[in-house]
């Protein structure tokens, strides 16, 4: 039985927000069909770094959002206790030694959040963090945060079909993108670019970085901040680090199989090449460089290669905060547009499925409606 007045929805993309918000929806016994331009997991969930936290500076509401993602993770690890795809071994963050080191502040502003940070020497560092090269660490120190994680998103996502099926879920993945359709100002469904409509009460648009385009064909404003991110995978290395380091030049974060995940914008900026035709082109000297830069703040200083490189487009909404809910100038249309998608995965699916459910609004998404970009 659902507990609302629709018994159907379609859902456009199946990254992290598409599958937990399809998941959500089976549980509470509605039909849901989930269509993709390919693979679950081809888009951004594909190439997050997939780091769980809420450190630095960001708005309340945001903070509070995050602290819920990561609570669903925590939650989540107990069914899977010994899952290689999410673990809790801390995060390390230091700032660059110039002006713009905010290392103090940003200890000061997590403690009064009462959001679990020790600030270290180098040394101490050390003990809290095994497997790190202490000699990166600039003399400003670093933060530790026990509390955060790690998850690798594409098994994630495999996990949560699996349930998504066995409620009757069904997803397609082989006739190409879809768009929305709007008929009478009202959004009834979905159609493939082969031709293939699937009506339904509601439908939820999940497309990561493609979102403010797609909504703009049905005349629908999002701000829309998304760069091209750069995710480089390594391949098997016998290394003891476990904590994800975010450091001035590189980011490290540990994955299943002696893997470690590696990204920074700079390499973004200077490795990666937008061509004529949509694809990319790739520096390899800028990977390189990258390697090198993991390499110097892990233990030993290993020689790390390649596996596989992700690029693409970094869902960030124009003003940094999430997008999440109804587009209420048209009726049964809902988006889901965010940055730390892999942090806000399993909470945006769960209040984003109560919504469409319900068709109530929910108290923790009151500042990230869609119609902040137009004033209405």
């Amino acid at each position: 039985m659902t507990d609302n007045t629709i018994s159907s929805a379609v859902i456009i993309g199946a990254g992290i927000f598409g599958v937990s918000t399809g998941v959500q929806l089976a549980r509470r016994g509605i039909r849901v069909t989930i269509l993709n331009d390919g693979p679950p997991a081809n888009g951004a969930s594909g190439r997050s770094l997939s780091w769980l936290n809420s450190a630095r500076m960001r708005s309340a509401p945001y903070h509070r959002l995050r602290m819920a993602g990561i609570d669903r993770y925590r939650t989540l690890s107990t069914r899977y206790p010994d899952a290689e795809w999410l673990r809790f071994h801390g995060g390390l963050t230091w700032d660059a030694d110039d002006e713009r080191n905010e290392i103090d502040a940003a200890y000061r502003h997590e403690v009064s959040l009462a959001y679990e940070a020790q600030k270290l020497s180098a040394n101490d560092a050390a003990d809290v963090t095994p497997g790190l090269d202490v000699r990166a660490i600039t003399p400003q120190g670093a933060i530790f945060n026990p509390g955060e994680g790690w998850v690798d998103l594409p098994m994630l996502i495999g996990v949560l079909l699996e349930e998504f099926s066995a409620l009757g879920g069904v997803l397609v993945m082989d006739q190409g993108a879809a768009r929305v359709m709007v008929e009478d100002g009202r959004a009834v469904g979905a159609q493939t670019s082969t031709g293939n409509r699937f009506a339904a009460d509601a439908v939820v648009l999940a497309t990561g970085p493609a979102v403010p385009k797609m909504a703009a064909e049905n005349g629908q404003t999002i701000g829309d901040g998304t760069p091209i991110a750069l995710l480089v995978q390594t391949k098997p290395l016998a290394h003891p680090l476990r904590a994800v380091l975010n450091t001035p030049r590189v980011a490290v974060r540990p994955a299943p199989g002696g893997t470690f995940s590696l990204d920074a914008d700079w390499a973004a900026d200077e490795g990666v090449t937008m061509r004529a035709d949509g694809g990319y082109d790739i520096d390899d000297s800028v990977v390189q460089a990258l390697l090198i830069e993991a390499a110097k703040v892990m233990e030993g200083n290993p020689k790390l290669e390649v596996a596989s490189i992700g690029v693409g487009g970094k869902p960030i909404p124009g003003d940094g905060e999430p997008v999440i809910g109804a587009l209420k100038a048209i009726p049964g249309y809902y988006v889901a547009f965010s940055h730390s998608g892999a942090t806000l995965g399993l909470i945006v699916g769960e209040l984003l499925a109560y919504e469409v459910a319900t068709g109530c609004e929910h108290p923790m998404l009151a500042t990230f409606r869609p119609e902040r970009f137009t004033g209405t």
